[in-house]
């Protein structure tokens, strides 16, 4: 069932990982996706699978911090493409293991400013044809790290759990207008960012702690990305759905 037939979905980040398996299962629903990243070569493989299947789509290449080059490419495209029904503030960075003396002035700003900043010059920029038309989908992605912290990276944790803070304030403050704001908070789940060479202990480690006894799959994700961004979600806004097996409950 084609349930985001024409609809129009921009993807932040959507170059590799969680991103572009979300660009690719909403444009087989029906979408017609943007595919934001600062990574050309990652958003041209995203691209290259969707063109594979024939489905409409979009390339802004920018670094989502900017707020005047992203701003302009936004412009264009949405002249032609038309105003953006769903947005996925997905693109984010990660952090290595890191004890709070660690964390410099210069780590702290670049997790914030991708994390948060990147999710307010995204989200700024599609409120006003959600507005115009009464109806938006906005998803944060969050993570279980910024439901319940670990005890090192809290640079990681603190950023996801300000999305997660900006979830519930946009949704209330956006509610007038129909535009719902919800977000997933992923649990384990092997990407790129999280399968780097060296982490195969920490994974191993991992795996034990998770009550149903493996790690979940991208497509676990997306379909709960699908759900906020169709009609199924039509009165859920302010939440935090997420899939982690059972790790955090």
């Amino acid at each position: 069932m084609k349930s985001m037939k024409d609809k129009v979905v921009l993807i932040t980040g959507a170059g590799s990982g969680l991103g572009r398996n979300h660009a690719i299962y909403l444009a087989q629903q029906g979408a017609n996706v943007i595919i934001q990243d600062i990574n050309e070569e990652g958003a041209n493989g995203t691209s290259r699978k969707l063109h594979k299947f024939g489905h409409t789509h979009r390339l802004m290449i920018c670094d989502i911090r900017k707020t005047k080059q992203f701003q302009n490419l936004f412009e264009d495209i949405e002249k032609s493409f038309g105003s953006v029904d769903v947005l996925v503030n997905n693109a984010g960075i990660s952090s290595q293991q890191r004890a709070i003396e660690e964390i410099t002035d210069e780590i702290l700003s670049e997790m914030f400013d991708v994390n948060i900043k990147g999710a307010y010059v995204a989200t700024r920029l599609v409120i006003p044809g959600m507005k115009a038309k009464k109806f938006g989908r906005i998803i944060n992605t969050a993570s279980i790290f910024g439901m319940a912290g670990t005890d090192s990276g809290s640079h990681y944790c603190g950023a996801k759990a300000a999305l997660i803070g900006l979830t519930k304030a946009w949704a209330k403050e956006l509610a007038p207008w129909n535009i719902l704001v919800n977000a997933v908070a992923p649990g384990f789940i092997p990407t790129p960012m999280t399968n780097r060479p060296g982490k195969e202990k920490i994974r191993s480690e991992r795996k034990r702690s998770i009550p149903l006894g493996h790690e979940g799959e991208p497509a676990d994700i997306s379909h709960a990305v699908a759900y906020f961004a169709s009609d199924a979600s039509k009165y859920v806004t302010g939440q935090v759905l997420s899939p982690n097996g059972g790790i955090v409950i």
